[in-house]
């Protein structure tokens, strides 16, 4: 059974995916569907890691919650300056020395960086040990090393190390 459902419960949330986007349930879709769900991850679990689980729930909750009102004061700042004068903007690129080693830990701060507005994840140094940042408006590049860190690597280093 393994053999051609190794994941069972992602072969049904394509099956009710694709129920619910083609939003009927003739046999022809029916049948489509349920190949459809048996072969995607057929083909894609050569490319499924082992999962790695988080150690500190409460400091995933916490770093959610610090994620999420970054996020809502970075859309307001950013339209601040994009609606004001143009040479009020100051770009840059900083590298942020890195601490956290999981890989896990420094893709999710890749994304967390990436998903708050003003700031985008460009590269990751060949070693690893630096990811090169690109900021909408940087007066002190310490400063917003200094809040990377503190505000997203440190509970990451705690939730995946």
């Amino acid at each position: 059974m393994k053999r051609w459902l190794p994941q069972p419960r992602t072969s049904l949330v394509l099956l009710a995916v694709w129920l619910v986007l083609i939003n009927t349930l003739q046999l022809a879709h029916l049948l489509l569907g349920a190949v459809l769900a048996i072969l995607i991850p057929l083909w894609t679990s050569r490319f499924t890691v082992a999962a790695t689980y988080p150690k500190q729930l409460l400091t995933v909750v916490v770093l959610s919650v610090i994620v999420l009102f970054d996020i809502l004061k970075s859309n307001l700042v950013v339209a601040l300056l994009i609606l004001g004068r143009e040479d009020n903007i100051q770009p840059d690129f900083v590298w942020i020395p890195l601490d956290v080693t999981d890989r896990y830990a420094k893709t999710a701060l890749a994304g967390i960086i990436t998903m708050t507005p003003g700031t985008l994840s460009v590269d990751f140094s060949e070693d690893g040990q630096y990811l090169l940042v690109h900021a909408l408006h940087v007066t002190d590049k310490a400063q917003l090393t200094r809040d990377i860190k503190a505000r997203y690597e440190l509970p990451l280093k705690e939730i995946f190390e």
